[in-house]
């Protein structure tokens, strides 16, 4: 690659508490490099090592050390487009929808750089951390799920909690300026609630369509190109991730 090549950034899931970088989807890094973009892996901190908004910060940051970069790596900062799952599409999510986060005045010339994206693509993302909202909207959702949270004085309930919580749930982030987005589910809105274990059922009901169409929703009321695919209804590009942001990063 020797013009400067746009890039795909990958973050993984694991609930904030778990995950590698390592572990790739299928074949995407082969059918990016194959189409002349390169491809990086990000980490962030755990919860377990650190509280929010550390992760939130931490691909921040990475972002912002890649296309300080740009130049030394080859890489197109002006084309640089971000997938995950779960955990790892809230924090794609955030980055390509918070409004930028560069500090323009700022000593630290990495702090400079922008955070915003080409494209984003998503995998069973949560609009929102408000689990209020989950309570009233996701078929199955048990308060056992997150028994810390609804105990009574629970630290969730304080107002820096809740702004706190305000502040990551990215369908707040949405405007009009977002980039081009796909929202990837494996459940639809008329699902009967299955039959699983807990744990099953948690995991089912913590990647739920029910988020995606409230995405939707408001990226369409934003103007921003949205494409929400699940079994009942599928997107342009399908569930087909490496296909979406190709097409957006080679324009």
């Amino acid at each position: 690659m020797n013009e400067p090549a746009p890039l795909a950034i990958y973050i993984h899931g694991g609930g904030f508490k778990g995950g590698s970088h390592d572990k790739v989807w299928g074949n995407y890094v082969k059918r990016f490099l194959e189409a002349g973009v390169h491809h990086i892996s990000i980490e962030y901190r755990f919860l377990r090592h650190a509280e929010f908004p550390a992760p939130h910060q931490d691909v921040q940051r990475a972002l912002q050390f890649i296309r300080s970069k740009a130049n030394e790596w080859g890489i197109d900062k002006r084309r640089i487009a971000a997938y995950g799952g779960s955990a790892g599409g809230q924090l794609v999510t955030y980055l390509a929808w918070h409004d930028d986060l560069a500090n323009p005045q700022s000593d630290d010339p990495i702090a400079r750089e922008s955070t915003r994206l080409t494209a984003v693509a998503a995998k069973g993302v949560q609009s929102t951390m408000d689990l209020n909202w989950w309570l009233e909207n996701l078929p199955g959702y048990d308060k056992s799920f997150h028994k810390d949270y609804w105990r009574s004085g629970s630290p969730m309930s304080t107002p820096q909690a809740r702004k706190l919580i305000d502040k990551l749930s990215v369908i707040n982030l949405i405007s009009a300026d977002d980039p081009p987005t796909l929202l990837i589910y494996k459940s639809n809105p008329d699902d009967p609630i299955p039959n699983k274990s807990p744990k099953a059922l948690k995991s089912w009901v913590t990647h739920h369509v029910n988020f995606g169409i409230a995405l939707e929703n408001k990226l369409k009321a934003n103007g921003v190109e949205v494409h929400l695919d699940y079994p009942k209804k599928r997107s342009t590009f399908g569930d087909d991730i490496p296909a979406f942001l190709l097409h957006h990063l080679k324009k």
